[in-house]
């Protein structure tokens, strides 16, 4: 459903929600409530839901949580093995359970906005999260091709015709499409009626394994209207180049602080913000952040990463 302005959302993953992570595991993660506050505090209109239990998982709950700072619910990210036929079963019952918490909470709050699933490929899989940032060789046999894209296809179909939500799938750093030509196959097999493209910035260039800030711009043409949605993350080139030298795994990466504050990393963003505007892009941009209790205050970097797009006319 299309909005009358670009809204501008962040995450839980910004407030360490990161589902490798043992902080949450130890009982140190930050309270729902207070990342909703500072979620809203910051300057935000709208969350993700972030990984499943963290926010309420009760519809009337979690609408009534969200109504209570104007908030609005924009999506929900699903790591399925889309690879694997044997797998489909649980991916689609995960899918179904969150797609159906999404247009509850977007019924009971009366929004405009219809909320996107964003299906990604089980990520902490090898060879993909140990290369990650550096991959040279496809990771799918063209068996497994067929069959990835026919499950995200399912996995869609079966989303729209049971809540009416539509599917973009997340291409995505340690997951088997990553790089810019993964994601061009990926697209080429699905239907472009039935799966769109959530388009990240920080994993696009720290997945082509070039630090080269024009590469998103190129991204931006080539998928062009098959882009539903667009996260804003940032990639730090010395990181990114530190990573690929001494070849560390995807999340020994975001321990040493991959994906940095708006502006601080390669990331061309007054170039994507143009792009959006000129091709009338109506959606969400949604922050993100990959935050962990070593690295600050998530409020402040949220606050800081808000005045950035401001900065931007945002």
């Amino acid at each position: 459903m299309a909005m009358e302005k670009i809204g501008i959302a962040n995450a839980p993953c910004s407030w360490g929600m990161l589902e490798f992570d043992e902080t949450q595991k130890q009982g140190l993660a930050i309270p729902w409530r207070q990342m909703l506050d500072e979620l809203r505090a910051t300057g935000y209109e709208g969350t993700e839901l972030g990984d499943w239990g963290y926010l309420p998982t009760e519809a009337e709950q979690l609408a009534a949580e969200l109504q209570k700072r104007e908030l609005t619910l924009v999506a929900a990210f699903i790591p399925v093995m889309l690879r694997e036929t044997s797998a489909l079963r649980a991916g689609l019952d995960q899918a179904l359970r969150i797609a159906n918490l999404l247009a509850a909470v977007s019924q009971i709050g009366g929004a405009t906005w219809r909320p996107l699933l964003l299906l990604a490929d089980e990520n902490g899989c090898d060879p993909p999260t140990s290369c990650a940032g550096r991959i040279s060789q496809p990771g799918l046999s063209a068996r497994e091709w067929r069959i990835f894209a026919r499950n995200s296809e399912t996995v869609a179909r079966m989303v729209y015709e049971t809540t009416g939500l539509r599917t973009a799938f997340h291409h995505h750093c340690a997951g088997y499409v990553e790089t810019p030509e993964e994601i061009a196959r990926f697209l080429e097999l699905t239907d472009p009626n039935v799966i769109g493209l959530a388009f990240d910035t920080g994993h696009y260039l720290y997945g082509s394994g070039s630090n080269e800030p024009g590469l998103i711009e190129e991204a931006l043409h080539r998928f062009d209207s098959r882009i539903w949605h667009v996260h804003f993350k940032d990639c730090s080139p010395a990181v990114a180049q530190e990573a690929r030298t001494q070849r560390w795994d995807y999340f020994t990466a975001l321990r040493h602080g991959l994906f940095c504050e708006l502006g601080q990393g390669a990331v061309p963003f007054p170039t994507v913000v143009t792009w959006l505007q000129l091709h009338g892009y109506q959606g969400w941009i949604v922050v993100e952040q990959d935050v962990l209790p070593s690295m600050g205050s998530p409020y402040l970097s949220a606050l800081r990463n808000r005045q950035y797009l401001r900065d931007l006319g945002l």
